[in-house]
């Protein structure tokens, strides 16, 4: 395998992870492993939601996800183009939000899929997004039978997951 094929691999799975640290940051509610996926400089583009910073989105999802019961992300079908010091992707996104009882009347949950059109760049020796465009494919709203929590799921640091990297000798 030559140099340049193994760069554009490690880049790939450097990518591929920092997308699986943009989920675990919003998911676990660790603000600063959120802000480190974004370049300072970031434009994001949610159609409709939001359009600024990456930071900025960052500091408006947070308000918006602090009244949420739970919510998860996960991405999947990511393809990667590398050149260089400069890549896009787009990714799959599914996006599941629970409403706190508490906050409203009705119990609902909200399910959207869609996808990330990212521009990425090396910035202090890694890779981050210094574009996102989020498109919406289908989203839907219901009022489940159910909206307890898993009692073992945390969205801050006594998450399970913490101590179990931990315990592996790892951080994340």
């Amino acid at each position: 395998m030559s140099e340049q094929m193994i760069k554009e691999l490690s880049a790939k799975q450097d990518i591929s992870e920092t997308l699986a640290r943009y989920c675990r940051g919003l998911d676990r509610m660790d603000k600063a492993m959120a802000y480190a996926v974004f370049h300072p400089n970031a434009e994001v583009d949610y159609f409709g939601i939001f359009q600024g910073s990456g930071h900025a989105f960052v500091d408006w999802v947070w308000q918006a996800h602090a009244v949420m019961q739970s919510h998860s992300h996960q991405i999947t079908n990511t393809l990667i183009q590398v050149a260089g010091d400069i890549a896009v992707s787009e990714a799959y996104v599914t996006v599941t939000l629970q409403f706190d009882s508490r906050q409203t009347d009705n119990f609902t949950e909200t399910i959207a899929r869609g996808r990330y059109l990212d521009r990425w760049c090396r910035y202090q020796d890694r890779w981050v997004i210094d574009s996102r465009l989020h498109i919406v494919d289908a989203q839907s709203t219901y009022q489940p039978s159910d909206m307890s929590k898993a009692e073992e799921s945390r969205r801050d640091i006594d998450d399970p997951s913490f101590k179990f990297f931990q315990l592996a000798g790892f951080s994340i």
